[in-house]
């Protein structure tokens, strides 16, 4: 028998069996034809083990809403911008102590650390609102430590006010610009101031001119002038709204001032001024003078802090009785101007008001002022405190006498 012949029938004794039920008796698995016992739960398994699935979705997490910001007391205006969103706090870790823990626990031995859960809001901090000042208000500028208040009762007629005095250096045109000053700024009503002088006054030299125009060209065009305009055109207005017609003619000028002319000027400028003042000046003849009396509705009489001042007003006074106008010096208010105090008690001041009070309806004593003293411009703002509130009682005791109905 040849070596290499396979179809020999002893080639094969001996020799590994390859047959296909060896390898499944190795592997542990039945012959083919036997009956297979599997479960459903087993062929499921298996099924599973042989078929990969895809993991199943993740849910995202819950949205949580942010907290609603808290209110604040204080109101927000309408024109702020919204407020910046507040970042939310940081989750506080396991292992470590809350922050709201530790404060609530200070000083213990030992705490317990705070569960899990939603972010506290932080509250927004709000800078302190200031308190409203009382510098600003509707209107003119009020003079610091002035009560506005009482100056600013209606009138329902124009109302003419004349300062009288006899001596020269009462402070008449100084009374007169102070008083009209006041009472332009703190009211919304047109005053003038007309000079009186027989001569020439002062009044006019106390502004700032814009016209040139006296009281007696004034005159000469009162039957023409119709409007408040027309009548513009004759004055000179101070910063506060004082308006002031001036008399300084000409020492060629051989017009004078009487009687008739002041009747129609003061009669032209009451139907446009609901406040008309008269600078009475000095040497006024007595025409004059009587028809300034008749035509005021309130008087202001000036005087000077001195003996010689107070001797002059005291012959006003008596002057007032003998031409029968003794009710309105009963309510006439005497200005005594430039008063100097020495060692913190006014000088003249307690023998003046207790002689006038007795006279009049009031005194009132304005303080020395450089300013004043000087003849400059009459400004309450640029004034002493204590002297702006000389004037500014002045213009309130005035007011006082203003016509209710």
């Amino acid at each position: 028998m040849a070596r290499n012949d396979m179809d020999a029938l002893e080639h094969w004794t001996g020799a590994p069996d390859y047959s296909p039920e060896h390898w499944r008796a190795g592997r542990g698995e039945d012959p083919p034809g036997a009956p297979v016992e599997t479960s459903v739960g087993a062929r499921s398994e298996s099924a599973a083990e042989a078929v990969p699935t895809e993991p199943p979705p993740v849910e995202p997490p819950p949205v949580v809403p942010a907290p609603a910001e808290p209110v604040s007391a204080d109101p927000v205006p309408v024109s702020a911008a919204p407020p910046e969103p507040v970042p939310m706090a940081p989750a506080p870790e396991p292992d470590r102590e809350h922050p709201s823990e530790r404060e609530a626990g200070a000083g213990a031995e030992t705490a317990e650390p705070a569960p899990a859960g939603p972010p506290e809001p932080v509250a927004e901090t709000r800078p302190a609102r200031r308190a409203a000042r009382p510098f600003f208000r509707v209107g003119r500028r009020g003079a610091r430590g002035s009560s506005p208040g009482p100056l600013r009762v209606p009138l329902l007629r124009s109302h003419r006010i004349a300062v009288i005095g006899l001596d020269g250096g009462a402070g008449k045109t100084t009374t007169t610009l102070a008083l009209g000053t006041v009472l332009a700024r703190e009211r919304a009503d047109r005053v003038v101031a007309v000079d009186a002088s027989p001569d020439s006054g002062a009044l006019g030299r106390r502004v700032q001119r814009q016209s040139d125009a006296t009281v007696h060209d004034l005159v000469v065009a009162a039957p023409r002038l119709r409007t408040y305009m027309d009548i513009r055109a004759f004055t000179s207005q101070t910063p506060s709204g004082l308006e002031v017609v001036a008399h300084d003619p000409e020492p060629a000028d051989p017009r004078t001032f009487d009687e008739r002319d002041y009747r129609q000027v003061v009669g032209l400028l009451g139907g446009h001024y609901p406040v008309v003042l008269t600078d009475s000046g000095t040497g006024m003849p007595h025409d004059t003078l009587r028809a300034v009396l008749e035509l005021s509705d309130q008087l202001v009489v000036a005087a000077a802090p001195g003996e010689d001042g107070m001797s002059g007003a005291a012959l006003v006074f008596d002057r007032l009785t003998a031409l029968g106008h003794e009710e309105k010096a009963r309510q006439a208010v005497t200005v005594v101007s430039g008063v100097r105090s020495s060692s913190g008690r006014s000088v003249w001041t307690d023998e003046a008001v207790a002689r006038f009070r007795q006279r009049c309806r009031a005194v009132v004593t304005v303080p020395h002022d450089p300013r004043l003293a000087r003849g400059d411009e009459v400004d309450p703002a640029w004034l002493r405190s204590r002297t702006r509130a000389a004037y500014y009682e002045l213009a309130a005791l005035v007011v006082q006498n203003f016509p209710r109905g």
